[in-house]
């Protein structure tokens, strides 16, 4: 358990680039101009249902296989995209797939957790999350070993300074589909996704928008970068989006969702894309950013999670449309 090569050539789980989609409508009704906003749609990535713990997995992937694991454990929330992404890699690449997750096991399967089960994960419940979650994963862990299998431990959400390289390749590939941009807005969950970003625009041009998976983002983030590519002296987060809590749903991203896709036709999800895009709308709303500038928002995918989100589609009847 463990012993991985540190810089392993990644292993392809993506064919291509994913789109880069001008945003016109959206962009002018969130108070910027019709050619202000482009969305990078990582949650188009074919594997899985999509999104961006794919460009990730790559990474931790290609060190299991280096390694000769023939399991991949991971951990999260009971409706963790990474969780389900790696139950698709597995499967993939022919790995068996354990997920230890936090809460119980109750009622029909939905969201991603009924992906998690298509994809033939084996789901380990476990009570509490934080310390307690990472805990109970190690001990299933152990107890794979010792009955012989070769594990890799997939960190949480996929994130460690290795993978921080998967969003420095993505910002790499938005420059070179013709748009170098002034903002990049992305909900901050393990960090890796941002640290990436960062990485490759700079601090002062990526926003990052506080999920509530971490209590303390800004440590979180530093934490990914690699020795020799060290954090900048600030990063720019927003705080004020969480609400109640991870997972909860808020007014704010309630009316983000439903902007989204009245204006462009695209889903997002109410934990983590749905945070950025509102936090986006106020970012603009104070100020910020200002119309004029071209700005990214990243689509790190979700869309599984809505299904999943009882208190998001209760939420449905309050913004239905009048009856014809």
């Amino acid at each position: 358990m463990g012993g991985m090569a540190l810089e392993p050539t990644p292993v392809q789980l993506i064919t291509g680039p994913t789109p880069l989609d001008a945003a016109p409508r959206l962009s002018a009704a969130i108070g910027l101009g019709p050619d202000d906003l482009w969305i990078k749609r990582d949650d188009l990535i074919g594997l899985g249902a999509g999104g961006n713990k794919v460009r990730k997995l790559q990474w931790t992937c290609a060190q299991a296989l280096a390694a000769g694991a023939d399991t991949l454990i991971t951990t999260g929330a009971a409706q963790s995209n990474h969780a389900r992404l790696t139950a698709a890699a597995g499967a993939r690449l022919g790995l068996r797939v354990v997920l230890v997750l936090a809460g119980r096991e109750s009622g029909p399967l939905t969201g991603n957790l009924a992906l998690d089960a298509l994809f033939g994960a084996s789901i380990v419940w476990a009570d509490g999350g934080g310390a307690a979650l990472q805990a109970r994963m190690d001990e299933v862990a152990a107890e794979l070993q010792n009955a012989g299998r070769s594990v890799a431990v997939i960190p949480f959400g996929g994130s460690s300074p290795l993978t921080s390289n998967a969003y420095l390749d993505a910002a790499r590939e938005i420059v070179s589909q013709g748009v170098d941009p002034d903002h990049v807005v992305v909900a901050v969950g393990s960090g890796a996704t941002m640290a990436g970003l960062v990485r490759g625009f700079g601090a002062h041009r990526v926003l990052g928008v506080q999920c509530g998976a971490v209590t303390d983002p800004d440590h979180t983030v530093r934490e990914l970068f690699p020795a020799d590519d060290p954090a900048p002296e600030h990063l720019r987060i927003r705080m004020d989006q969480v609400g109640a809590g991870y997972g909860r749903v808020t007014p704010e991203v309630t009316a983000a969702l439903t902007l989204a896709a009245r204006s462009e036709g695209i889903v997002f999800d109410p934990v983590y894309t749905g945070r950025a895009l509102a936090g986006l709308i106020a970012e603009v709303a104070d100020g910020s950013i200002e119309p004029g500038s071209t700005v990214v928002l990243v689509h790190t995918g979700g869309l599984p999670g809505l299904f999943g989100s009882s208190e998001f589609l209760t939420r449905l009847s309050d913004v239905a449309p009048e009856a014809v």
